[in-house]
């Protein structure tokens, strides 16, 4: 009879969760919680920082779990959730507030629509993610497209703002566009393989203190150009690897022996 107690109470013990992991998960929660609120209250520029500290955050929570090996569905499932708040409820919120409200309800439904495309790819990559190469994100992910309306915004502070009605149109057509990029099968880089306690070339280490130092110097600036460049840089790897996947299929075309008639 005890042996079998024990069997019981060993079979029903309660499982644990990983606390260091989720703690930053949640800080990055709370960075999404917070630009909400400013946003609402109007104080558009504390809102963009706000997410842009989300996203660096949530970067963590996934590199802590690997090295710490403490990785757990309840984990990848909190910040699923996690990141819809903070990357797509708030950016929304704060391209309303900021830009959209003049258009009424065409305002509020393009931001619909990028809060709905950002959960449709959160749900994608859930699926897909034991399934896809990981070198690439299928799809802009939701955090990039969330950093570029947060840099957008300091952006636009940095340079003495744009006209009211310039600004209206350009947001609304980039909201359009990074909701078509996040549920599209353009390809994006990862780098998910880039460890930092991995040796890597000199020319690494170079390129990354360049990158820091010219970030540093204006920062509001550079970061809207390095969040574009990543913007394009789906498209354009896109294209790239159709014109030498059309090169290739062409080649073997013409090296293939060709069958004569009698």
């Amino acid at each position: 009879m005890k042996t079998k107690r024990k069997k019981r109470s060993k079979g029903t013990g309660k499982r644990g969760i990983y606390i260091l992991p989720n703690l930053f998960t949640s800080a990055s929660l709370f960075g999404g919680f917070f630009a909400i609120i400013a946003a609402i209250q109007g104080r558009y520029e504390t809102a963009a920082i706000a997410i842009l500290i989300s996203c660096v955050f949530d970067g963590l929570d996934g590199k802590i779990a690997r090295l710490t090996h403490s990785t757990s569905l309840f984990g990848t499932e909190y910040d699923s959730l996690s990141d819809l708040v903070a990357f797509g409820v708030a950016p929304g919120i704060l391209a309303f507030q900021w830009a959209l409200e003049p258009f009424g309800r065409l305002g509020w439904l393009a931001c619909f629509m990028y809060v709905i495309c950002g959960a449709l790819r959160l749900a994608r990559f859930n699926v897909q993610k034991n399934y896809v190469d990981p070198n690439f994100f299928k799809g802009l992910p939701i955090p990039a497209a969330a950093c570029f309306i947060a840099s957008l915004v300091l952006f636009t502070t940095a340079v003495g703002g744009l006209l009211p009605q310039l600004k209206q149109i350009v947001i609304i057509i980039l909201v359009y566009i990074l909701s078509f990029l996040m549920v599209s099968s353009i390809r994006y880089p990862s780098f998910k393989e880039f460890e930092l306690k991995k040796q890597k070339p000199f020319n690494v280490l170079v390129a990354t203190i360049l990158v820091l130092v010219v970030v540093a110097y204006k920062p509001k600036i550079m970061l809207f150009f390095i969040m574009g460049t990543y913007l394009l840089s789906g498209p354009v790897i896109t294209l790239y690897r159709l014109r030498k996947k059309r090169t290739t299929e062409d080649t073997l075309l013409k090296e293939a022996p060709t069958v004569e008639k009698e």
